[in-house]
């Protein structure tokens, strides 16, 4: 087994939990400041990425020589580093994993006597009790030395994270403060997750990822690889309404949440609208879409779905009809949305003469995008819905045409959408490609699906003959993306 792949089998036989707790400073020990230089992507340039920019965040030591940190915090990472406390050493360290949706990140350093004096934290099995007094480490902004705050765990439940996943989340009053995601929280010297956000102008209100979605996380990428966890992507809605229950001719005694919209593909020939999923495996749901634990706590049936899901399905009860029905509902990691997020990734991108083309994709298009288009815009119109077939992508113009005699009088972009190419609708970036590099016409012909986006005509030739000189003109050093390399080159 590789290096790596031992130390994250070892991490999740051992290091979650560990028997007896660290005293106050041994645990100090075990937190440490993660230094990072970043390159962001830019959305208009995406040949291109933005400026680099230095942060900083934290981390806590596990067993099998790896770091746990916060996937922000390493994010678009060109540059690791890993400063133990009370030390002004900074360790060349390199990302391993990273899972952008949970927001965890497993971080090995290069020079591995690091941890023969910092001990691996010791973390909790059990979930922790409301109201138990957490303490926080980290280093956040304010200071060089390691912080600790103070409070209590005032609340656990299901909350969405990023990308579309959700997971279980505890909240504390103790204050969480940009420098801190990463850092170990811990209840009687036991580490019950790692601090991941606070809320802008609240005060003291934190939230921390607690072990159990840890554990998970550490499993997942133990063969190397993240894959998610899965997860139920059809539409639902309470029963709490009277009028829609007297509708649905059901009773006080049947509780749960009617089906809205069908999830796609296998799921589709076994929910119908109107459905009612009263039980996830043998758990009933109650009207507001929750189930209540023996330990008390009472959380979104999404909370159950990985934990009974088996080779991809999930034990599902429907009443159809006024009679209980058993299904096996096919479940999985990611659905088939149309904008899909970047992970860690940076944009494709394809320049054809002064054309910058580019997928959308969901970072942007809920914020920059969308800030500056109408809606009759397709990226508005479509922010939420699933591809209309299999690999859809929408394929905009990233920026401005780039500055030659090719692109006078035309005024198309930014974030205008390819609709066809010389009559061919087009499926998505890829295709695109595959389009312009088969045509034999003389003129080529773009339009777009933007209401009003003017219809691009260049003479194929004229592009030929200018393409090298616009990519010298814009210090833009390749046409493509790597990933379509293969499209425009065979």
């Amino acid at each position: 087994m590789p290096s790596f792949l031992a130390a994250l089998a070892l991490a999740v036989a051992a290091a979650l939990p560990r028997a007896a707790p660290l005293a106050d400073g041994d645990l100090r020990d075990s937190t440490v400041k993660i230094l990072v230089t970043q390159r962001n992507p830019d959305p208009v340039r995406p040949w291109s990425k933005q400026p680099a920019g230095e942060a900083s965040g934290s981390g806590v030591v596990l067993e099998g020589k790896l770091i746990l940190t916060n996937a922000h915090v390493v994010r678009y990472s060109t540059q690791v580093r890993v400063q133990p406390n009370q030390s002004s050493d900074k360790l060349p360290a390199k990302v391993k994993a990273i899972a952008v949706g949970i927001d965890l990140a497993l971080l090995e350093l290069e020079d591995e006597s690091f941890f023969a004096t910092h001990p691996p934290a010791p973390f909790t099995e059990a979930i922790p009790k409301v109201g138990a007094k957490v303490a926080t480490y980290g280093f956040p902004i304010g200071g060089e030395t390691l912080s600790t705050t103070e409070g209590s765990i005032s609340r656990i439940e299901y909350a969405g994270y990023n990308d579309d996943v959700g997971g279980l989340r505890i909240q504390v009053d103790a204050a969480i403060n940009p420098g801190n995601s990463g850092g170990p929280a811990a209840v009687d010297g036991m580490v019950v997750g790692l601090c991941f956000s606070g809320i802008r102008n609240a005060d003291n209100i934190g939230y921390v990822i607690p072990n159990e979605e840890i554990r998970t996380f550490l499993a997942d990428v133990a063969d190397g690889s993240y894959d998610g966890k899965p997860q139920f992507f059809g539409r639902l809605q309470t029963l709490e309404n009277d009028a829609l229950r007297a509708k649905l001719g059901i009773d006080k005694s049947v509780t749960g949440l009617m089906v809205t919209s069908v999830p796609r593909g296998a799921a589709a020939g076994l929910l119908q609208a109107w459905d009612l999923v009263s039980k996830v495996g043998t758990l009933p749901i109650d009207n507001d879409g929750m189930v209540a634990g023996e330990d008390g706590l009472r959380l979104s049936w999404h909370y159950w779905v990985p934990k009974l899901a088996k080779d991809g399905k999930l034990p599902l009860t429907v009443v159809r009809g006024g009679k209980p029905i058993d299904l096996e509902v096919p479940v999985a990691p990611t659905s088939d949305r149309l904008l899909k997020p970047l992970g860690n990734r940076y944009p494709s991108y394809f320049i054809y003469g002064p054309m910058i083309l580019s997928p959308v994709y969901a970072d942007y298009a809920f914020g920059i995008v969308r800030s500056v288009l109408g809606d009759a815009s397709p990226v508005v119109k479509r922010l939420t819905e699933e591809c209309a077939f299999p690999g859809e992508e929408l394929v905009m113009i990233a920026s401005r045409l780039l500055p030659h005699k090719l692109s006078k009088g035309y005024d198309a972009g930014p974030f205008s959408i390819v609709g066809k190419v010389n009559g061919t609708p087009i499926k998505n970036l890829a295709h695109l490609v595959d389009v312009l590099r088969d045509l034999k016409d003389d003129f080529v012909v773009f339009e777009f699906a933007d209401e009003g986006t003017e219809t691009v005509v260049l003479r194929r030739a004229d592009v030929e003959g200018a393409q090298e000189s616009i990519l010298e003109d814009n210090d833009i050093r390749s046409q493509c993306s790597p990933d379509l390399e293969k499209h425009w080159k065979r």
